[in-house]
């Protein structure tokens, strides 16, 4: 146990109706007044960017609606969406572009991206809580937390954040090139998107790092 976390010490507020808020009053106790959920959104896809958001809640003033974002329908999203951006301290959004994955790698460019939402809070943060186990290298005051979006409601509400931008992104890339169906597959490789591709080859927004794979017909 992290020596900024003792359960034996922390007694969750009434009215508090689960742990997934716990890790962040524990910080906020123990002085970290700016805690920050981190997550992204666009690692696996074949094209369009990677993007992150980091956010800070409220404990006076927390949804507990919050949740993964692939565990809430399109509607519920989009409503999340803007509850959070009307009543989180602050938030901030990060990206990092094709051709920033293409020159640093995905991981790399994800790590960017993710430094460059935490720089565009308002508010300085004190501590760092980032979906998954590999964290943001080179910053300090950081807790990496596997299936964090499930866990903590900041880490959550910056996953809603970062998906239903990148989806609009996504959205309005495909205005401009409708033949991959990026509204629908929002960039991944889908079979859809995969068989468009081979007819069409690539736009300007696919990762040209990105291999992709054969489909077993074309074997």
């Amino acid at each position: 146990m992290n020596s900024f976390f003792d359960v034996n010490d922390f007694t969750r507020p009434p009215g508090f109706p689960d742990s997934r808020f716990d890790l962040e009053l524990s910080l906020i106790q123990s002085g970290k007044k700016a805690v920050v959920g981190v997550d992204e959104a666009g690692r696996g896809p074949l094209a369009g960017p990677v993007v992150s958001a980091a956010v800070i809640l409220d404990p006076e003033n927390l949804n507990w609606s919050l949740n993964d974002s692939k565990k809430l329908s399109e509607s519920q999203r989009n409503e999340l969406f803007i509850w959070i951006q009307s009543n989180a301290v602050s938030y901030g959004i990060g990206m990092a572009s094709v051709e920033e994955i293409d020159r640093l790698n995905i991981l790399q460019a994800t790590v960017l991206s993710m430094n460059r939402a935490i720089e565009n809070l308002s508010i300085k943060a004190d501590f760092v809580l980032v979906d998954g186990n590999y964290g943001i290298p080179g910053r300090r005051q950081v807790k990496a937390i596997v299936k964090g979006d499930a866990l903590s409601l900041s880490i959550s509400a910056a996953s809603i954040l970062a998906k239903v931008t990148r989806d609009q992104i996504m959205t309005d890339l495909h205005r401009e090139f409708p033949v991959y169906g990026f509204n629908r597959n929002k960039g991944y490789g889908t079979l859809e998107h995969r068989k468009a591709m081979k007819i069409h080859g690539q736009c300007p927004h696919h990762r040209k790092s990105f291999k992709l794979k054969s489909d077993p017909e074309d074997r």
